[in-house]
């Protein structure tokens, strides 16, 4: 296999989406097309029990949501520094650990980019958040250490990492022609990162950047998370959550939580959980609920009803309006729906976490409020209106900046080497 000498690849793999891009020598950096024309590709892969094949990214969801025998797994870097990313799986007739799931998501990158490139780029950098796992500095650095070894497992050979916030920064730095004060804000799927960092023409050259970066924080709190928030209280309800049994005790709710965390979702469908699920009926006063609850499970319909509440969202914050959550393929004429009053108040709670944790990275780096120039977004959950409202409350005498939400991480990946 040839190797491209003096081209970096950046990967930005994401908890919700993944993208890359590639840099030869000091020349401008490009996103590399990973479906067809889409610059980024869903971080999931369905695994086809018909024809025992692998499929990723909106053809792996296409596939499960087309009803198609087989697995979707998505969420997976949400598994790094957890004890599970070592548990043994069955896909295609064999046993392999969730590292091996991601190794194959990786590899799948590798090969995308060689047919772009003709060759293996000589040097790889990775996004990583601030942090994969708050408050415990060592299972970090095994999440770290795990992506590394599914990297290399993927046949990448010189693989180096970079954070996310401060590749969002590089990546905004090309577009600006003066010097600035920029608070990075990069929302993802699984984590919300910031970086205080001076940024200007005259300093993009300089090969090392360190007294640049003033701080940087995090928190384990993304798209996903507001997910989950929001199918609990609009969805869940539905199936049984908070619902009080004859017993006069509420439900036990752990199989709503899995049920509306994506990298969950899988193990409900073991025959042990749906065991239990069905061992739930006597807690329901409404058998109606409960037989709502074991459609979903008996038809593996979690991930789709996952997708479902994820759009509502995005449509709800995009139009400013009403979103319907349609849920008649559980039960017919069964519906939710987002309201942007809805949206506001049931991610109050994670959204001032994460505002609290932009502002705690503002005041680590010695700086008021109002000394910042730009407030600079990037990632997918960074459009979502109530924290952009959120952050003008919080910061509001400095301007907010939208950077490229998708491929922003990956292109300064790309100039991070």
């Amino acid at each position: 296999m040839d190797t491209l000498k003096h081209v970096t690849l950046g990967i930005d793999f994401g908890t919700s989406n993944s993208a890359m891009a590639v840099r030869s020598g000091g020349g401008a950096a490009r996103m590399i097309c990973l479906e067809g024309d889409a610059r980024t590709l869903p971080t999931a892969l369905f695994f086809n029990a018909e024809e025992q094949r692998t499929h990723f990214g909106r053809d792996a969801i296409g596939q499960y949501l087309e009803g198609t025998e087989g697995r979707l797994m998505r969420s997976l870097k949400s598994l790094l520094g957890s004890a599970l990313l070592q548990d043994k799986t069955a896909v295609h007739n064999q046993l392999i650990s969730y590292q091996d799931v991601i190794s194959l998501f990786l590899r799948m990158l590798a090969d995308k980019a060689q047919a772009e490139l003709g060759g293996m780029p000589e040097r790889v950098v990775m996004g990583r958040p601030v942090h994969f796992v708050d408050d415990d500095p060592a299972r970090d650095q095994l999440a770290e250490d795990a992506l590394r070894a599914a990297a290399l497992g993927a046949g990448f050979a010189q693989v180096s990492f970079q954070l996310e916030p401060i590749a969002a920064a590089l990546d905004y730095e090309q577009r600006i022609d003066s010097e600035a004060l920029v608070l990075v804000v990069d929302i993802g799927g699984g984590t919300s990162d910031f970086t205080v960092v001076r940024l200007g023409p005259q300093r993009m050259h300089q090969a090392d950047r360190m007294q640049d970066v003033l701080a940087t924080t995090g928190v384990h709190i993304g798209g996903t998370d507001l997910d989950r928030r929001l199918s609990l209280e609009l969805v869940m309800p539905l199936l049984g959550f908070r619902h009080t049994g004859p017993s006069g005790r509420e439900v036990p709710s752990r199989v709503f939580f899995d049920l509306s965390t994506w990298h969950l979702i899988q193990w409900l469908y073991s025959p042990k959980a749906l065991r239990d699920a069905q061992g739930l009926r006597s807690d329901y006063s409404e058998p109606r609920l409960h037989a709502r609850l074991m459609t979903v499970l008996n038809e593996r319909l979690g991930h789709r009803l996952a997708n479902t509440v994820e759009q509502a969202k995005i449509a709800a914050s995009v139009s400013d309006g009403d979103a319907p959550i349609p849920l008649e393929w559980i039960e017919p004429a069964l519906a939710s729906s987002v309201t942007p009053a809805g949206l506001a108040e049931h991610l109050q709670s994670p959204l001032e976490q994460v505002v609290a944790c932009a502002q705690q990275c503002v005041q680590d780096a010695g700086l008021q409020m109002n000394e910042l120039q730009a407030i600079y977004l990037t990632g997918g959950s960074s459009a979502l209106r109530p924290l952009r409202h959120a952050l003008r409350v919080a910061f509001p005498h400095t301007p907010q900046v939208e950077g490229d939400l998708f491929g922003g991480v990956a292109m300064g990946l790309a100039v991070a080497a």
